[in-house]
């Protein structure tokens, strides 16, 4: 006997943590009264509707099927999140391997921490904790101080914020097979490498630096250099917003203004050039640290001094020194910042980098 089950919109309204249970027992329920008092034993299929992503945590990655409306079209385009395994496969015996080590990474990833981007119309891909307390608030700054009519809010649509540290590269074949508007916040990483004799014989040493550094010519970063296939700083130093706009064309990402795939890193701001967040930051706001090192203890007393009583103090060497605990620097950030008028962090300013990608991420 088969019989076909149909539950819809699952305990959407009540806690997570009862939705949790609730799709546990359901499925438990389920699989025990397979077997009838004759003997008989029932064939059931089951399909459940939902837009809870705690339920969708619970529920074997293989068997979710993604609907998604194309908003212009108002097509629904269904897809088996099984096929999305194909992607992640080569003839390449060492390529297979880091690919399926790949896909299984990213079915933990995603139903254990992240089944929210099954839901999202757009997604913001950072590296860490700095990143997960700041781009919030710059996001409600921008929508305060670069409000556009035609536009809602970055805080009004629902944006998805995924950690990734400096592994974006991973996801990239399901932000492909979802199709949804993706902007990765990232750092260019600037480096050179240098011989260097030891022990007799001739080493290579790779040095952080500034972009700005004569002798930089590298990015470390992984991302970028899989998304551009480059690793030539000078490459990445000129390109425009819409240069680091891309799509995927078969295999391969491409540079193109209409993608909705955006690669966001620093860039040149007056007249300083940052290789990471934190010095990009401390170049624009260095009158938000003041005079006092109290209100900053996650950054050395000794160097804060030198870097806010200097005037030709070096951000990069400060952020490289200072900095002892990122996310107690964005916390500190937070609670140091002042209101004016409507604009809740009227003190300091949003690195360029990160206002044009969340510029870019707001239109529709």
């Amino acid at each position: 006997m088969e019989i076909i089950g149909f539950f819809h919109a699952l305990a959407l309204h009540t806690h997570p943590q009862m939705q949790y249970i609730f799709i546990k027992n359901i499925k438990t329920l389920l699989k025990g009264n397979r077997e009838r008092d004759d003997g008989i034993t029932i064939q059931l299929q089951t399909a459940i509707t939902t837009h809870s992503s705690h339920i969708v945590s619970e529920c074997d990655f293989d068997d979710i099927k993604y609907l998604r409306k194309n908003n212009s079209t108002c097509d629904v385009k269904a897809k088996n999140l099984k096929s999305l395994q194909d992607e992640y496969k080569s003839e390449d015996d060492a390529e297979d391997i880091k690919l399926k080590k790949a896909y299984k990474f990213l079915k933990q990833y995603l139903t254990l921490n992240r089944a929210e981007l099954f839901f999202a119309d757009k997604a913001i891909f950072i590296e860490g904790e700095t990143e997960k307390i700041l781009v919030p608030a710059m996001m409600k700054k921008i929508d305060q101080e670069f409000s556009a009519p035609d536009e809602t809010p970055l805080l009004s649509q629902n944006i998805s914020m995924v950690e990734v540290g400096a592994y974006s590269q991973t996801f990239e074949k399901f932000i492909d097979f979802i199709g949804v508007k993706s902007l990765v916040i990232t750092d260019i990483d600037s480096q050179y490498v240098r011989d260097i004799i030891k022990d007799g014989n001739t080493k290579k040493e790779t040095i952080k630096c500034k972009p700005s550094d004569p002798l930089a010519d590298q990015t470390s970063n992984a991302s970028l250099k899989f998304f551009f296939g480059n690793d030539d700083l000078a490459f990445y130093k000129n390109l425009s917003i819409n240069q680091k706009s891309l799509r995927k064309d078969g295999t391969q990402w491409i540079q193109d203004p209409d993608g909705y795939f955006l690669m966001a890193y620093q860039t040149n701001e007056d007249g300083y050039h940052g290789r990471s967040f934190e010095d990009a930051f401390f170049s624009l706001n260095k009158d938000l640290l003041g005079k006092s090192a109290e209100a900053f203890p996650s950054l050395t007393k000794r160097h804060f001094d030198i870097y806010v009583d200097s005037d030709d103090a070096c951000p990069f060497d400060f952020a490289e020194k200072a900095v002892n605990s990122k996310p107690t620097l964005a916390i500190e950030i937070l609670l140091n910042s002042k209101k004016t008028g409507d604009n809740e962090f009227s003190n300091w300013q949003v690195p360029s980098y990160i206002k044009e990608g969340l510029l870019w991420l707001r239109k529709n």
